[in-house]
């Protein structure tokens, strides 16, 4: 069926040294998506966003073609966020990482590309970039040309510390203004789920990348401080990440990303 249109850390998380990816890609539009993305020299970075439901039919192509652009880039600054929206839970299966908040997000994207609705599965690329998410072609093309484009801003996180069911740490920015907000996402590396209702009941779906917590903190005119997001109790320890981004209020423009293990 077509997609429809619309938008843990147990309590000992240990967030050591900060990892930010680093390295960058030239993406050979004739290479196999099993192959190694082809190393750069250093420009930009490139932030996906899959908007994807278990009850959606359409989405697990999309699923599995993040699943490999993960694998191929993991000495890369190519960041993964899935978002599980909630809009299919009325359609016979309640997808359990779903939350309206995340539709929210989407419904947003909507107004900033000037969509006229949202759909799953959608990937947003650097909040400037939407397109089907099982278009690998276009994915490709759209990491290799981000990877390539210079970066404007820098963001930096330091004494990320786990206490008492959240995290806590110390965010430094440059070449965000006043119209830009700070997020902190907890992602949660893999997943896997047996549908038993729905377009995909009957199947077993693997996920990578969950957003599990998203918060938003508006800097206004500040380019330091500090910040905190809680945890959720059920994924099992060394299986979340923080990954943290700058975004442009007005118009949904990513300018700097970074990951934490």
């Amino acid at each position: 069926m077509k997609a429809i249109k619309i938008f843990f850390l147990l309590g000992c998380l240990t967030l050591g040294t900060a990892i930010l990816k680093q390295g960058y890609a030239a993406i050979d539009r004739d290479q196999v998506s099993r192959k190694k993305l082809v190393p750069d020299p250093v420009k930009g970075f490139a932030f996906i966003e899959l908007f994807t439901s278990e009850g959606c039919s359409s989405c697990p192509p999309a699923d599995e073609l993040i699943a490999r652009i993960n694998k191929e880039s993991e000495a890369l600054p190519v960041y993964i966020l899935a978002f599980h929206v909630d809009y299919w839970n009325r359609l016979g299966w309640k997808d359990v990482y779903s939350d309206a908040t995340y539709t929210k997000r989407q419904q947003q994207y909507a107004g900033w590309l000037n969509l006229s609705s949202v759909y799953t599965p959608q990937i947003v690329v650097n909040g400037q970039k939407e397109f089907v998410g099982s278009e690998e072609n276009t994915l490709r093309n759209a990491i290799k040309y981000s990877l390539q484009k210079p970066v404007t801003a820098k963001l930096e996180l330091n004494e990320v510390k786990t206490d008492k069911g959240q995290i806590n740490l110390h965010y430094k920015t440059e070449g965000a203004d006043q119209h830009t907000s700070l997020f902190l996402a907890i992602v949660q590396l893999n997943a896997q789920t047996k549908v038993k209702r729905g377009e995909n009941g009957g199947h077993t779906l693997s996920h990578i990348q969950l957003v599990r917590q998203l918060k938003r903190i508006s800097l206004k005119d500040e380019n330091a401080g500090t910040a905190s997001i809680g945890l959720p109790k059920d994924p099992d320890p060394g299986k979340v990440e923080l990954v943290a981004f700058l975004q442009n209020d007005t118009d949904g423009k990513i300018i700097a990303a970074t990951q934490y293990k």
